[in-house]
């Protein structure tokens, strides 16, 4: 993968709920030039937040790579909790928090206590990117960016700059792509979009399966009214 996209960076998904599988991931991934780590949180064994620390530690003093922790309690079950993520972000190694909890609340408050910090916090919900970025946020990791990237990239980088004016404009424009790519369990419509536009097979790893055909009609009239079928 990385020998395939030549100067893109590169963050590989290398977390697991096995912290020696976990490091054993990261440590293939760095060997294999990736430029970052995305490591999610131990899901189904749900550590106490000392062992969910001590997980993600264990991985940040052993591969010198900037990783973004991760937290989507609707996959993992336990949500990160702040304080966690308050003092993982003083490692060094340590560099963002991926929010997908769907609480704006908590990703203020890691806003808040990590803004001095050489921390980000990213929306991990493409519905919520406008206001994560507007508490301080500094950007997003999108599924919808998948078949929508120069308008999801305007967003943000609206946003960024201050002008929510604009940022609200394309919000109002993407609102029915964000919810229809969740309309049933991600991955599944998004790489049915992605057929639709001619970019890769639809083709899926069992348990997923295609998506309800009214949720396919939907998909494809969202993505014919933003010109993109």
């Amino acid at each position: 993968m990385v020998d395939a996209v030549d100067d893109v960076p590169v963050i590989a998904g290398s977390g697991s709920n096995n912290t020696r599988e976990a490091l054993e991931l990261s440590e293939r991934a760095a060997a294999a030039g990736a430029d970052g780590l995305l490591l999610i949180s131990p899901y189904y064994n749900r550590p106490e937040p000392d062992g969910t620390e001590t997980h993600f530690r264990t991985i940040a003093d052993a591969v010198d790579l900037p990783q973004i922790i991760y937290n989507v309690p609707g996959r993992t079950g336990r949500n990160i909790a702040v304080e966690s993520a308050v003092a993982l972000a003083e490692h060094e190694n340590i560099v963002g928090y991926k929010a997908a909890s769907g609480d704006l609340g908590r990703t203020n408050e890691v806003v808040e206590r990590t803004h001095d910090e050489n921390f980000g916090v990213l929306s991990g919900d493409d519905a919520l990117t406008l206001p994560v970025v507007a508490q301080g946020g500094t950007g997003c990791i999108s599924v919808a960016a998948n078949v929508e990237p120069d308008r999801v990239v305007a967003l943000v980088g609206s946003a960024l700059a201050g002008d929510f004016e604009r940022a609200r404009e394309l919000q109002y424009e993407l609102g029915d792509l964000f919810r229809v790519l969740f309309a049933e369990s991600n991955p599944m419509p998004i790489n049915e979009a992605m057929e639709m536009r001619d970019v890769h097979s639809a083709t899926m790893r069992s348990p997923l399966c295609p998506l309800q055909p009214e949720t396919r009609e939907r998909l494809r009239a969202v993505l014919d009214d933003l010109e993109l079928g």
